[in-house]
């Protein structure tokens, strides 16, 4: 149990006078309950006049249920949190008590106590019960099954989603069944596709369609076409009968029994049919509970026993209860006024709660709004669905009429019910297109007559754009449904001086539920900063028609988390990539407020060039290696340990220039087993604090400089801004760290520390200017915090902080007095925000590098080549003051165009270049991966929509072989590029045409995917070489020198004659089987006894697609590695024949030994049996293993089973003779040389 009583403010003695409130369960409704409260009750000159105590079952503080889905991709409660731990210790002491991790398990309604299971005795003045709902099961199974068989989960709490991941992992689950096809279930079923074990998903629903509380069958229809797209299964009409479980100790799921006498088999379960309310410890208490379930309130949510109360979930209003969370919040500010306002003011009481909702359910859009089924009932249902509260109108008695709008093409449906006569909506629903719902929603909810005729109405309310032009809403128009905040409400922040979203956010709570208003709502404050006067930045790109504000808010606020969701929420067209803007723009969004590993696969490829290796590209594709050296500070050990590296790895200069990409993962292995991490040189972070050496060493010294200056980049490291930022520390006012020309400086005074921000060198100069005076050291961090966090959270794309400030004197706000009164005197009372949102981010910190390193898989991210070891240099290095760096470039870039034209059409085959899974296929982004064929490179990328394109690797601007490690984009109109990333050169996928530069034009494949295998429509290699080959085009010095002095109009055609002699002479050593015969290379006949020539080749004949061709793992390794072309079990203390669908033909002179792995002999205990191919064996391949372990040993196809090892023979012939030489050994058999003494048998004793 935690227990947590907070101190945060000076104590006030008011706890006699203080009511006291318990809250039993800590859940969304609490929270909102206590917020509430707080407002309401104001902590005044006489004190507030409640003490609250909650308490929770759960080890954590109240998180966003609506979001847990979240949980799944990020797996970190704290960022579910609906407000920060720091929240809890920022009230009067006493004024609020937590507890977490404990159960209230009897409550006293007569003394007024409650007792939990851990022992402790509450009393209380008030009592309230939020303690929400348990999941409900079906009649077959119960939660007391769920707790004792494996496979069996709910959804409903972060432990069951905990749950429910770890057995996925270790249970090795493939086929998931989640049964009930509601708003939960889809949840459930898009979460489950995210497990890395599953590869089948089966929704199970008892009726016709999906979403049957929400939508009718057509626009079910559409929701079911997006859940099948996400390759979810659904099977309708189907109910489940019974389990079936394995028959052991603890059973475990192992399928349906469905009613029609099938069975579905799964090895997992998860049900999301409905919950239950918790009412079992109100009902033990003496108070009413209703028959359905629920604890019984009144309207002002009283319970049958005085002074408690019911919220939320567990409570039953009017014989209904509720499990959206707009209703509970409604439930907790009706009470919370009472308690505080009820005095004074009349009583509120709670009325019908609207369940219209807008969602956002596996990629697509869904909203209902009004009385949805309005059309399915009586008239005078219908005129009394408004409450008792509501005074039904003449109109509500008529019939009502309906009007369907379906677009198949654009996955659109709508349903509008109307009054008879055509002037009132009463309530719809609506798939894809959701931009009305809010205007809708308001004309229902205040029952406004119609301004234009139903027809027009359903096929769009005019408007500027759509849902995000609020300036036609009245201002009490609802924006947040979840916690009823008003157009009105915004404005109202705006007026009063918030010009920030994040402190609209913390006012009124909009955009903190379930998110979706947040568009809506920041459309509205901007609208409003409009008309305040107030500046509106420019549009981040054609695909952002938003400031990077606006959109840093939506992210922010709606709690996204990938490229994708930011581009589905404020992008204009959800289905865009993006472009070479927008993608590092959102990436350092992205990690500025959550911080996740930039090279995830939802995040990698939208990084930038340097973001994207976590290194500095140089120009000719080779990286720079800056280990962080906080103010300079290092020991001679670790300069030992950079020299040790840099020398190991040829690397120059104390930056450590020319790392090859492969080479990064095992550079920085080094420099963390010697206490370096990363620098963050390579991103728009945090660079370095500059210091002078201070009182440590300098005698004009007044100040620690490179102890702050340790602090300071301590604090700051790893945080990415709309740019770069750099500090400095001077330790006297001599200023030798040049502090004034930072981002932020601090210059030690004999009174303490001036604090100076907004400064930079470069191209235009700009010195800091003075922010604060003889501050203390923490107060001077926490000045730096809140300009950074300010800076961060408003400047514009790739805009400085110099450039910032400046911005803000252009708005006429001068700038510098303007950042004081929000930095030091809180003029807009965000500086607590901005404080508690530095220290989430400081905390975030992790190495980059070192993630990198600590697993296989993001090691192979750095490979050269996604299909062999080999590496190849994409330019020459040339010797200048004892270093080595890159030939230079030709002053003048000769224009090159590249045309799959160059080559003869009949020279092209398809060609096996990799697997697909070696493009790390994901539905989250784009990738890619190079190939090398013969001497060329090439580059092949795939879509998030698993579209495949395939180019050569170099950008003919430069000749740099780096087109991979490029950003996708496409145009506003869909077009697919990559945009080189050196010198950001845009060519498209499609075609090749430079969209940048006329000049320039790259040659694009064909390629396709074909039973799991990636296949490039490619000439044979001399042919292709010829044109494209990287020696060819490999920057040299000499190269330079010819070019710079004539030859300056290079014609590709021109290297076909080259081409035409080779042609007939070159080796093909990939024999495919499409090939046509007379293009495969003849084997000539050898005497037998010919030795092996130099540079001889070993040659390899697939036999299927399934073969895969024998690798060496390093340029050195002595053996070739062999893998399985079929699935197939080795049984224990068994063998088995591994086929390897390829024939080979060894050079003369030598034989092939089949040899073992060692990882597959020393984990698994695999050994192989005899295999010896000779030079003249032209059969298949097969591969004898050995099973010596008494587990069975499962073989995937594409597993390296064995090593195939050359060895050179000698064949002299063979000679009959009648005696041998005689030797010392003679004829001594097996131990004859040994030093162990013979065994000898002695007769037993008669």
């Amino acid at each position: 149990m935690d227990q947590s009583s907070f101190s945060g403010r000076p104590a006030v003695d008011k706890g006699a006078t203080m009511q006291r409130i318990l809250i039993i369960g800590f859940g969304m409704t609490a929270l909102g309950f206590i917020e509430k409260l707080f407002s309401y009750d104001a902590e005044d000159a006489e004190g507030p006049k409640y003490a609250v105590t909650v308490i929770g079952e759960e080890p954590w503080i109240a998180y966003n249920r609506v979001g847990l889905t979240q949980y799944f991709s990020h797996r970190s409660v704290e960022q579910l949190y609906l407000q920060p731990p720091s929240w809890y210790s920022s009230h009067l002491t006493n004024r609020l008590t937590h507890v977490t991790g404990d159960e209230v398990t009897k409550v006293d309604t007569t003394s007024q106590r409650a007792w939990t299971k851990s022992g402790l005795e509450l009393h209380y003045d008030i009592c309230i019960f939020a303690t929400g709902s348990r999941a409900a099961v079906p009649s077959y199974t119960s939660l007391a099954d769920i707790e004792r068989t494996r496979g069996l989960f709910v959804y409903r709490t972060v432990e069951d989603l905990t749950r429910m991941m770890e057995y996925a992992e270790n249970a090795h689950v493939k086929r998931v069944s989640v049964i009930g096809g509601g708003l939960l279930g889809l949840e459930a079923a898009k979460a489950a596709t995210e497990l890395e074990s599953i590869s089948n998903v089966t929704i199970v629903e008892r009726n016709k369609w999906v979403l049957s509380r929400q939508l009718d069958q057509e626009g079910a229809r559409i929701v079911l076409e997006h859940v099948k797209a996400f390759g979810i299964d659904v099977l309708l009409e189907t109910q489940v009968k019974s389990l079936i479980f394995s028959q052991e100790e603890i059973p475990s799921l192992t399928g349906l029994q469905i009613h029609n006498g099938t069975t579905h088999p799964c090895e997992m379960a998860i049900f999301a049919t409905g919950i239950t309310p918790r009412d079992d410890l109100a009902k033990a208490c003496g108070i009413e509970v209703h028959p359905r379930g629920g604890i019984v309130v009144g309207d002002n949510l009283a319970t049958s026993v005085p002074k408690v109360y019911a919220l939320g979930e567990c409570a039953a209003w009017s014989g209904n209860t509720y499990g959206l969370i707009a209703p509970c919040i409604e439930m907790a500010d009706v009470l919370a006024f009472n308690l505080t306002e009820g005095p004074t003011h009349k009583m509120r009481v709670m009325t019908v709660p609207d369940l219209s909702t807008k969602l956002k359910l596996v990629g697509v859009n869904v909203a209902s709004f009004g009385d949805y089924f309005a059309d399915q009932k009586l008239p005078s249902q219908v005129a009394t669905k408004h409450g008792k509260h509501k005074k039904a109108t003449a109109a509500d008695s008529l019939p009502l009429r309906s009007l369907t709008y379906h677009d198949p093409f654009g996955s659109v449906y709508k349903k509008y019910i109307f009054t008879n006569d055509g002037k009132y909506v009463v309530g719809g629903m609506m798939v894809g297109d959701v931009n009305d719902y809010t205007k809708l929603h308001t004309l229902v909810q205040k029952r406004k007559p119609l301004e234009v005729p139903p027809g027009q109405l359903i096929l769009g309310i005019p408007g500027k754009e759509g849902e995000f032009d609020g300036d036609d809403l009245d201002d009490d128009a609802q924006i947040c449904s979840c916690y009823n905040v008003s157009k009105g409400a915004i404005a109202k922040c705006v007026k009063d001086g918030c010009d920030s979203f994040g402190d609209v956010k913390v006012k009124t709570k909009v955009a903190t539920g379930c998110g979706g208003c947040a568009p809506l709502a920041t459309s509205i404050f901007n609208s409003e900063m409009k008309k305040a006067g107030h500046a509106v930045m420019n549009h981040v790109c054609p695909h952002f028609r938003k400031s990077r504000q606006d959109v840093f808010m939506i992210t922010k606020i709606k709690k996204l988390k990938t490229f994708a969701e930011v581009m589905a929420e404020a992008g204009e067209n959800p289905m865009s990539i993006g472009c070479e803007v927008c993608k590092p723009a959102i990436a350092s969004i992205l990690s500025s407020l959550h911080n996740e590993f930039v090279m995830a696969p939802n995040h990698h490829q939208n990084q930038d060039t340097n973001d994207k290796y976590l290194a500095n590209i140089q120009r000719n594709g080779t990286y720079s290696v800056v280990p962080r050296i906080p103010a300079g500070e290092i020991t001679p050990v670790k300069l030992k340990a950079i020299a040790v590296v840099a020398e190991k790895y040829s690397l120059q200069r104390i930056d450590l220039f020319g790392a090859n990409k492969h080479d990064l993962p095992d550079i920085w292995e080094e420099l963390i087993n010697a206490g370096f991490e990363s620098g963050h040189a390579y991103g728009k972070a945090l660079r370095t604090v500059k210091s002078c050496v201070g009182t440590s060493w300098c005698r004009y010294g007044i100040g620690d400089s490179v102890g702050l200056a340790v602090e300071l980049e301590e604090r700051y490291k790893g945080i990415r801004a709309p740019h770069k930022i750099k500090g400095g520390v001077s330790g006297c006012v001599r200023e030798c760290a040049e502090a004034q020309s930072k981002d932020f400086g601090v210059i030690a005074t004999s009174k303490g520390w001036n604090v100076y921000v907004g400064g930079n060198g470069g191209a235009k100069p700009r010195h800091a200017q003075l922010l604060a005076v003889d501050v203390s050291r923490s107060k001077a961090v926490r000045y730096i915090d809140r300009f950074l966090m300010l800076y961060i959270q408003s400047a514009d794309r790739l805009q400085r902080t110099a450039r910032w400030v400046e911005s803000l004197d252009e708005s006429g706000k001068n700038g510098m007095e303007y950042l004081k009164k929000i930095i030091i005197d809180d003029s807009l009372g965000i500086c607590k925000e901005l404080d508690e949102a530095m220290d989430a981010l400081v905390g975030t910190y992790y190495d980059e590098w070192a993630e990198v390193v600590s697993t296989a898989e993001r090691r192979a991210l750095f490979r050269q080549f996604v299909n062999t070891e080999e590496t190849k240099k994409g330019i020459e290095l040339i010797e200048e003051r004892n270093q080595q760096r890159p030939a230079d470039w030709p002053e003048e870039a000769t224009p090159l165009k590249f045309d799959v034209q160059d080559i003869p059409k009949d020279d092209w085959q398809w060609r096996m270049v990799a697997k697909a899974r070696d493009l790390r296929p994901s539905s989250e982004g784009s990738t890619s991966v190079v190939i090398n064929y013969s001497d060329t490179q090439i580059a092949v990328f795939r879509l998030h929509n698993g579209d495949l394109y395939a180019t050569q690797q170099m950008c003919p601007h430069r000749r740099a072989f780096v087109l991979a490690d490029g950003l996708l984009g496409d145009t506003p109109d869909g077009k697919p590029y990559v945009s080189c990333p050196l010198h950001k050169r845009n060519f498209a996928l499609q075609d090749g045409e430079c969209m940048t530069d006329d000049n320039y034009k790259i040659m694009t494949f064909e390629v396709k995917e074909e039973s799991g295998d990636i296949l490039v429509k490619l000439p044979e290699p001399a042919a292709i070489d010829s044109v494209l080959g990287t020696s060819k085009w490999m920057v040299k010095q000499a190269k330079k020198l010819v070019e710079q002095h004539g030859a300056k109009h290079l014609e590709i055609k021109d290297a076909l004659r080259a081409y035409v002699r080779l042609r007939f002479t070159c080796q093909l050593i990939l024999m495919e089987n499409d090939i046509p015969q007379q293009k495969k290379r003849k084997m000539s006949p050898q005497p037998d006894n010919e030795p092996t020539a130099p540079g001889a080749n070993l040659l390899i004949k697939r036999l299927s697609e399934k073969a895969k061709l024998p690798t060496r793992g390093s340029p050195l390794a002595a053996g070739y590695d062999l893998y399985s072309a079929e699935c197939k079990v080795v049984p224990a203390h068994g063998k088995a024949l591994i086929d390897t669908q390829i024939s080979i033909a060894v050079p003369v002179g030598t034989y092939g030994r089949v040899a073992p792995r060692s990882g597959l002999a020393s984990k698994f205990m695999i050994d192989t049996g005899a295999g010896v191919i000779d030079a003249d064996y032209r059969g298949v391949v097969f591969v004898l293993l050995f099973n010596h372990s008494d587990k069975d040993f499962q073989v995937e196809e594409g597993d390296r089973v064995a090593q195939l090892i050359i060895e050179r023979i000698y064949t002299p012939d063979v000679l009959e003779v009648d005696d041998l030489d005689e030797t010392a050994r003679g004829a001594g058999g097996f131990g004859s040389t040994g030093g162990h003494t013979l065994l000898t048998t002695t007769p037993a004793a008669q």
